[in-house]
């Protein structure tokens, strides 16, 4: 999670998304679709199209968007919403966003990537998690224009990003069904999640300090800080979640997967841990590292067995 990680794997493809969303919203429409006739769909989209709450301003980085991709199905899809890392501070869009979506697309599934608000872009708390949430809604509100199963929609994080999904996870609601806005209406409960290196232990020595800053600044409320070590928050009601870590992860110490599906277990919630002996932080699908690379096809088994990905017949 360290500044110049992310800049060496993700800068080139975060400022070609951001000179796109700014030129997308500066000409008031969305990115254009990728489509062969029935074919996969690409496109973004505000989370908010009369602001997001809280906002500060109008600039492109006040606006959080939903990357979608599609893919070709003649039948509903699972999805996903995708929450890349970046230590609260920046997004790594690349490994952990973009290369996500083309795997789930691969195996049958649509991705949502939510270009969530962070430090770098003027946010804390509650920004990212009213932005993650949101992407939830969303894609359950467009289920049927998307072709999407709206009770196979899930959540995956990345480091920072696993601590917002597993925020998610454990602090969703039903929704508020008096609302006069049809997405707001929809609940924020996923029905499953992924969890890959995650920050987990808010305000304990095996966190990320980084993370805890840039989301809640250098002295943050002792109780709301308590609040977000998200192994705490795990009840019966948390969706089955599969966790992803490396042993030799320094950055985010495997503790912090091992606390939350510790939490699982003793709340009676379905799951799996993988902890692989090789890779440091950061490593996305770990393509590069033997045995690791498995971690994938460990993902995908399970998916498969929760009906998430269809096998039954070609997409």
């Amino acid at each position: 999670m360290k500044t110049n990680y992310y800049t060496r794997r993700s800068s080139i493809v975060s400022l070609v998304f951001l000179a796109l969303q700014c030129l997308a919203y500066h000409s008031g429409a969305t990115l254009s679709s990728i489509s062969h006739g029935a074919e996969p769909r690409s496109f973004e989209l505000r989370l908010w199209e009369s602001g997001a709450p809280d906002a500060k301003g109008t600039e492109p980085k006040d606006i959080p968007m939903a990357m979608v991709r599609l893919p070709a199905s003649q039948k509903p899809t699972g999805a996903v919403v995708v929450c890349p890392g970046g230590g609260y501070g920046t997004l790594a869009m690349g490994h952990e966003g973009l290369e996500i979506a083309a795997w789930l697309n691969k195996n049958g599934v649509a991705a949502i990537i939510c270009d969530y608000r962070h430090r770098s872009k003027g946010y804390g708390h509650p920004a990212p998690m009213q932005d993650a949430m949101r992407a939830v809604r969303l894609t359950r509100a467009k289920a049927s224009e998307w072709n999407i199963s709206a009770d196979r929609v899930g959540i995956w994080g990345f480091s920072a990003g696993g601590h917002l999904a597993s925020t998610v996870l454990t602090q969703f609601d039903e929704g508020d069904p008096a609302s006069s806005d049809s997405i707001a209406r929809e609940s924020s409960r996923p029905d499953f999640g992924i969890l890959c290196y995650p920050v987990i232990l808010f305000g304990q020595p095996k966190s990320h300090k980084g993370s805890e800053t840039n989301l809640l600044g250098k002295e943050p409320d002792p109780q709301l800080l308590a609040s977000l070590q998200n192994d705490t928050r795990v009840t019966k009601d948390t969706p089955p979640t599969f966790i992803f870590h490396t042993s030799q992860d320094t950055t985010v110490p495997p503790e912090n997967a091992i606390a939350f599906y510790s939490a699982m277990i003793k709340a009676g919630v379905s799951g799996e841990l993988h902890v692989y002996e090789k890779g440091r932080h950061g490593v996305g699908l770990a393509k590069a590292i033997a045995v690791t690379s498995d971690w994938p096809n460990a993902l995908q088994r399970w998916l498969t067995s929760r009906g998430v990905i269809d096998t039954s017949d070609s997409q």
